[in-house]
Parts: C-alpha cells; sequence; structure tokens
C-alpha cells in the first residue's frame, strides 16, 4: 500500500509506487502498524528511524505524518492515510462493479488490540464505509480455504484440524483452526509481530550496505534515496534467491555519486545471514500446538501464506517441525482479502452464500477492576481468558449502592505486542440504594463484538418492591443488609450468554459453575442458608422492574467523533481536489488529441480543400 501527495493531486497504489524513490519524502508506505499507537510508543520510535518520510506527534498524543501537499507543510493522522488507501479501493470497487459500494469487510492481524482496531474503524468511517467487521487476518484465510471445501468431516465426526502458517511483509502469524461441515472454529492463534519479509530485506541492506562503504566508501545510509534504491534491489534478490540457489549478482548503475556498484550473493549465504530470523519461526508454531492442546498427529495439513512464506529455509522450518510437507493450495498473496470478500457476501443481504459459521478468539486475556468499599480495596476478574470464544458476552452481577467504575485491561502485559494494557474505563451511573436501604442488584453485560473489540454492551438495575401479602408481611428472600455491606462490591456471581449462536459444552457449563462459586465465595453458601430458612415461612409477594443504566465509556485513545468528522470533510476536499485536477488533465489531452487528429486531416480529407492563398 502506498500514497504519494504532490503539488497538485494524490497518487495512490501502483503510480504511488513508482514514486518512492522520485518523491521520497512525500512517498507514504508501511504505515499499517502505525495505527492506534502513541508518538512516544518505543516501536514507532524505532520505526521513525527506519522510514524515509517524517513522523510528527499529533495535539492528542498520537502519530501523525508530515508531508508537502498542493505546496504547502500539512501533517496527517495515520488514519487519514489509511483512509486515502480505503477511499481509493472503494472507487476502484465502484468502477468496477458500475455500482455505489459502502459495505466492507476489513482484515487486521490477529495480535492487534482494541486501540489499533478502534483506529482502523476510524479509518473506515473517514473513507465512508460501513465496516461490517474487522476479521483477523488467520480466520479470513481459514474461511478461505473452507468455505469451498466438500470433504469436511460431518458435525458429529471429529473435527479436520488445519495449522495455517501466514508469513507477511512486517509480521508473523500461526492458527490452529477445526473444520467441519459449514462450520470453523479457530482453537488457537499465535504471533510474532516483529518479523517478516522485511527483515530479511533488512539484513540483506545491511550487508550490502557495509560492503559498499569498505569497497566503494559510500555511506548509503546517510542518502535515503539511495537506500530506497538498494531494498528495492535487495528484494528482488531475495525472491531470485527463492528460486535459485547459485551465485546471483547484484548491480545497481549510477547508484551514489554517478557511481555504479557490485555485488553477489548465493543462497547458503543468504540462510547464514538470516540464522537469527530463521531461529524465530518455531516458537510460534511451538506455541499454537500448546495452546490448541494437539499433536503433531493430529494435524491433517498445514497450510502457509503471505509472501516470506516462500523463503524455502522457512519452509523447510515449517516442514521439520511438523514432519509433515507443506500444503501451497491456497494463494499466499490474495487468500486473506479472498476471506474477507467471502465473510462481506455472508453478512451482507445482497447475496445468497453457503452456511458457514465462523468462531474466532479473543488474543489476549482481559479483566475487569472496580473499587470495593470492602476493606477500601479493589476487586477484579478475568472476563475473557486467553483463546476464549468470540463473538461472545457475559453477564456480571454487582450489589452497589452508588455509581461505579469499571477499568478494563489486558490481563499478562508481557503477551500484548503494545506498551500500555488499558483498553477503557466504564462508569456505570445512576445506581442507588433500595428503598429499604440495601444495595441494589447490578446487572452489566460485557462483549467482545464481531470486530474483536471488548465493550460494556449494557447495565441494569433490579428494583424489588413489596406489595401486600394475603395474610401477613413476611420478610422478602434477601440477603440481610450486614451481609451486604461485608461484600459490597464482591462479585456475586458471572452468567454466561452466547449471543452468537455457540454451543457451550457440558463441560464449559461445569466451569463456568465452579467459576461462579469460586468468585461467590463463602457469603453465597450463607444467603443460600438463609433462604432455606426462609423457605419454611410465607413470603410477601415481589415485584421485580429492570431499569437500564446510562454507561459512559472512556476508551483508550479513543479519536472523537469531532475529529473524525474533520477528517472525513478533509477526505472530501482532496476527493475534490484529485477529480478537478483529472478533469483538467484530461480536457488538456482531448485539446491535444483534436489538433493532432486535425492535423492528420489537413494531410488526408481536408487536403483538396486547402489552397496556397
Amino acid at each position: 500500500a502506498c500514497i504519494s501527495l504532490g503539488s497538485k493531486t494524490r497518487a495512490i497504489g501502483n503510480a504511488a509506487k513508482s514514486q518512492i524513490v522520485t518523491n521520497v519524502k512525500n512517498t507514504l508506505h508501511g504505515f499499517k502498524k502505525l495505527h492506534g499507537r502513541a508518538f512516544e510508543d518505543p516501536y514507532i520510535q524505532s520505526e521513525r528511524a527506519k522510514l524515509p518520510y517524517e513522523l510528527q506527534k499529533m495535539p492528542n498524543g498520537s502519530v501523525g505524518v508530515k508531508v508537502r501537499y498542493l505546496d504547502e507543510e500539512r501533517l496527517f493522522a495515520v488514519e487519514q492515510i489509511t483512509g486515502m488507501l480505503l477511499a481509493k479501493l472503494k472507487e476502484t470497487s465502484e468502477s468496477a462493479l458500475k455500482k455505489p459500494v459502502a459495505d466492507c469487510v476489513i482484515s487486521v492481524p490477529s495480535f492487534f488490540t482494541d486501540a489499533e482496531r478502534r483506529s482502523v474503524m476510524a479509518a473506515a468511517q473517514i473513507a465512508g464505509l460501513n465496516c461490517l467487521k474487522l476479521m483477523n487476518e488467520t480466520a479470513a484465510v481459514a474461511l478461505a480455504y473452507g468455505i469451498y471445501k466438500q470433504d469436511l468431516p460431518a458435525l458429529e465426526e471429529k473435527p479436520r484440524n488445519v495449522v495455517f502458517v501466514d508469513m507477511g511483509h512486517s509480521a508473523y502469524q500461526v492458527s490452529i483452526c477445526a473444520f467441519n461441515k459449514g462450520k470453523l472454529k479457530v482453537l488457537a492463534t499465535t504471533f510474532d509481530p516483529f518479523v517478516g519479509g522485511r527483515n530479511f530485506d533488512e539484513a540483506l541492506v545491511d550487508y550490502f550496505a557495509e560492503e559498499f562503504r569498505t569497497k566503494y566508501k559510500l555511506n548509503v545510509k546517510e542518502n535515503p534515496r539511495a537506500l530506497l534504491r538498494l531494498y528495492q534491489e535487495c528484494e528482488k534478490l531475495k525472491k531470485l534467491m527463492s528460486a535459485n540457489a547459485s551465485d546471483l549478482p547484484l548491480n545497481i548503475e549510477c547508484f551514489m555519486n554517478d557511481l555504479d556498484v557490485s555485488s553477489k550473493m548465493n543462497r547458503a549465504q543468504f540462510e547464514q545471514l538470516c540464522a537469527g530470523l530463521l531461529s524465530r519461526v518455531e516458537p510460534p508454531l511451538r506455541a499454537a500446538m500448546d495452546q490448541a492442546k494437539l499433536q503433531r498427529e493430529d494435524i491433517y495439513s498445514i497450510e502457509i501464506v503471505g509472501g516470506a512464506t516462500r523463503i524455502p529455509a522457512v519452509k523447510e522450518q515449517i516442514s521439520n517441525f511438523f514432519c509433515k510437507e507443506i500444503s501451497t493450495t491456497l494463494n499466499a498473496d490474495e487468500a486473506v482479502a479472498r476471506g474477507c470478500a467471502l465473510q462481506c457476501a455472508i453478512l451482507s443481504p445482497a447475496f445468497k452464500v453457503r452456511e458457514f459459521s465462523i468462531t474466532d478468539v479473543v488474543p489476549y486475556s482481559v479483566t475487569l477492576r472496580w473499587k470495593s468499599s470492602y476493606e477500601e480495596g479493589t476487586g477484579e476478574c478475568e472476563v475473557f481468558s486467553k483463546n476464549h470464544a468470540a463473538p461472545f458476552s457475559k453477564v456480571i452481577t454487582f450489589h452497589k449502592k452508588e455509581p461505579f467504575d469499571l477499568e478494563a485491561y489486558y490481563t499478562h502485559p508481557h503477551e500484548v505486542p503494545y506498551p500500555d494494557t488499558r483498553i477503557g474505563r466504564f462508569t456505570i451511573q445512576n445506581v442507588g440504594p433500595q428503598p429499604d436501604g440495601d444495595n441494589s442488584k447490578v446487572k452489566v453485560k460485557v462483549r467482545v463484538n464481531i470486530h474483536g473489540l471488548f465493550s460494556v454492551a449494557n447495565a441494569s438495575i433490579i428494583e424489588k418492591q413489596n406489595i401486600e401479602g394475603d395474610h401477613n408481611d413476611t420478610p422478602m428472600d434477601t440477603e440481610s443488609s450486614s451481609k451486604n455491606q461485608g461484600r459490597d462490591d464482591e462479585l456475586d456471581k458471572m452468567q454466561v450468554d452466547q449471543d452468537e449462536g455457540i454451543q457451550k459444552s457440558q463441560a464449559e457449563q461445569q466451569n463456568q459453575a465452579d467459576e461462579e462459586a469460586e468468585n461467590a465465595g463463602t457469603e453465597t453458601k450463607v444467603a443460600s442458608g438463609d433462604k432455606q430458612d426462609h423457605a419454611a415461612q410465607p413470603k410477601a409477594k415481589a415485584k421485580v422492574k429492570s431499569i437500564d443504566l446510562p454507561i459512559q465509556a472512556s476508551l483508550y485513545r479513543q479519536l472523537g467523533q469531532d475529529l473524525i468528522n474533520s477528517y472525513i470533510e478533509n477526505e472530501g476536499k482532496m476527493m475534490m481536489q484529485d477529480k478537478l485536477e483529472k478533469e483538467r488533465n484530461d480536457a488538456k489531452n482531448a485539446v491535444e488529441e483534436y489538433v493532432y487528429d486535425f492535423r492528420d486531416k489537413l494531410c488526408g480529407v481536408f487536403e483538396k480543400f486547402i489552397t496556397e492563398e
């Protein structure tokens, strides 16, 4: 994905790629992993040193790109840059389909956090697209593989387990999926977000840059244009070495200071040079097998996608680990896009597609934390474990007398390739005590939605009111006020709803019951004893009413709607500028075409009408 900004217009896609060397500082590429990160993020600072264009801090602390556009300095947010790309894709699709395009499915790496996913969603909004789903790349590849298979086992049979290995330009992902007829379930996903094809290119660039420094006395890394040319040549050499094991030449004319440079390398040297990178192939494979609790003999096949999987040494590492031949039935470059297109067709009412259910997983465990007046401490509970099925909803019941905050964060910081584990803070408002002064029962529904985003979906308060009985005023079957005070903010129980039609097994239900008992603790048992005592007494009739409560969400690195609206307006102005420039060029070409056409006619059909005078 490339975007080149010029003095009059923007070039996007292949037109921009041809300007990488000629318009170095204003041609943007490799910006996907800049989404949702703060400018001070260590990853951003490391990338900043490698990128030929300039990164700057935005007013909200996020990453911006400084370029020269329409003969003036402009600062664009990463969301705006991706919005430009998506708007161009929208235009291309509309041109090919001859109809308006609004709905889409966008793929993201499975390791993207909530902040990064929301940033991509904002980019889709800027482009005027309705994103039906943010789909994990691993799930998209699995869908592209499974939906066309006619020989999958029936639902009641043992599923077919397939490993998908995706090593692209800048990231490495592994997933294990279980397939049955019309159904896929992701069992585990693992990843190394910092190894990909570009790391192999960098190894070659560093090697040749050092060679040229000693051989030709050229400091390549001080010249951005020369460095980009070297990157392009090293990428070509890497591809040639994948098909040829002999010595291959590297020749660049007028490289720097009007000097021609040359060198050579073979596959054995390349593999030795990249030994450290190749050693990082196996750990995610092993971790995926451990998380899925499978043995090598349980695996039906290994499918590889992504450009970097074409490197013979990478394929060899994967094949050796599984002791099995790898399969290349999927299109390595287009499998993710095909999966997204199929998912969009499934979600859209405009197409009739074979039914195929997809159960993805939560990449990181998520924990809720809240303040507890009991001993002035805090309460917390892990609501979604790693590799938990998604989309998924859970209902948690609290006993509260006043509004309270829920803070969501990723449980294990070392597992998340992101410096901040915060997801957001959710304030449950309008909570008050019951008429008799007891704590109110508040039910909070938390959810990981179809986009992989965590949210507090809704909250409700349960109001109980006594109604006169037939003969007496026996108190209601509730826990005493003193007991409620003793566990004022403790988690009472957790109920699980599965909104997406995922079936819970008996084992999961048993685990859930154990978890509820553990969370409720000894107080639950005491309450149960009280209920048995009350059962022998006549009860007053109780009226129960559920009232929805407002929720104020403060999400980490969330763009405000006003800011998004201003970005949408700016994108509209840039599209209008591109359109005007295109119309101007078309008009100039039409005049030139008319002149040449008329000149031909002067020497042809009009010649007999022309006199010397």
